[in-house]
């Protein structure tokens, strides 16, 4: 069997990780780089660190309109397919590198396996809601982390191939845990104490493209009486540049980080602020408590256990929710035990 793994953002190198250390004992995995993260702190410490294999082949696309983006990928993708022929391409997620390897993959009617099945926001306003909804509609095999998602499919009609497997990043961060706290100096390299300070990220579109929902969000940031710390994509950091605002005392802009380093920020965390799906996910299995700072989210039952709050970019929701948000005792066990790769890959090979 030859799979073709499409990649391109920092959460599918992740998510591929947990994959091909499974995938590459029975079958013949060619890994394509499409470059839509492109620079060292974004895309090559995380093949480094998550022992990645380095990509087969990198199509540097780059950064560009979606449009843009898509169709150059879409290009590059079907001359891989082409050249390689494989039983499966296999794509992660909602970027543009998910929709354009599903669309190269189906024009071509090579068979498609989308890993984070049946996630919905129900705002077509992001790309991400465009990109997995195109993809899902475009799988025979649909891989999903939760039986929501499952339900959230077969109301769309789609039944067929649709699998609940758990989720493949609660694989890798299991795994990867302990190395973690072995080998990252994060916390003495930024002088952080553990539990006295937040992590922040924003990088969707819907709060970086608009300035006064990012000056929210940083307001609320200026409001709050301890250190944040806020690791910051390229994106955002031009976002916060055009803004012109000058960021609060309390508020520590630092680079992107490498995945250990990130999952150590996590676990020393007092709370995580974000409008990042993955982000959510991995603070709760992490016991962190999470503020989101988005109108919805996917990732449903992390609100509805408790563990979760949805703000928006409202100023005083952020800060309200970061100062009084109660953590439960319970924590259920959401989106499968840590080996959902192997569930993957044994359907894969059916």
């Amino acid at each position: 069997m030859k799979v073709v793994t499409i990649v391109g953002a920092r959460p599918q190198f992740i998510k591929a990780a947990a994959l091909s250390h499974v995938l590459r004992r029975q079958a013949t995995e060619i890994l394509v780089h499409t470059g839509q993260h492109y620079d060292e702190s974004m895309s090559t410490v995380f093949f480094d660190e998550l022992d990645i294999p380095p990509p087969d082949y990198n199509l540097e696309v780059g950064s560009g309109t979606h449009g843009a983006q898509t169709g150059a990928m879409l290009t590059k993708i079907e001359a891989v397919l082409l050249c390689e022929q494989p039983d499966w391409v296999l794509i992660y997620g909602d970027t543009n590198s998910t929709v354009a390897g599903a669309l190269a993959a189906a024009k071509l009617h090579i068979r498609v396996a989308h890993v984070e099945a049946g996630l919905r926001s129900y705002n077509r306003v992001m790309p991400e809601e465009i990109n997995r909804v195109v993809a899902d509609h475009l799988s025979d095999l649909l891989f999903c982390p939760s039986q929501v998602a499952a339900e959230q499919l077969a109301r769309e009609g789609i039944t067929r191939g649709v699998h609940v497997v758990g989720d493949v990043m609660a694989d890798i961060l299991y795994r990867t845990l302990s190395r973690a706290q072995l080998k990252s100096d994060v916390l003495r390299r930024l002088s952080l104490i553990p539990k006295a300070y937040l992590l922040a990220t924003i990088h969707r579109a819907e709060n970086t493209d608009n300035p006064a929902r990012l000056a929210a969000i940083l307001t609320a940031f200026s409001d709050i009486s301890e250190t944040v710390l806020f690791p910051v994509h390229p994106r955002t950091r031009k976002a916060i540049a055009d803004l012109g605002m000058i960021p609060a005392k309390n508020l520590q802009l630092i680079d992107p980080v490498g995945y250990m380093d990130m999952t150590w920020l996590v676990r020393n965390s007092r709370l995580v602020v974000t409008d990042s799906g993955g982000l959510q996910k991995e603070a709760y299995w992490l016991g962190i408590p999470c503020v989101t700072v988005r109108d919805e989210t996917e990732w449903v039952e992390t609100v509805q256990v408790g563990w979760n709050v949805i703000t928006g970019a409202d100023r005083q929701r952020i800060a309200s929710a970061v100062c009084h948000m109660k953590v439960p005792e319970a924590r259920p066990e959401l989106y499968g035990s840590g080996n959902a790769a192997e569930v993957c890959v044994s359907f894969l090979s059916h």
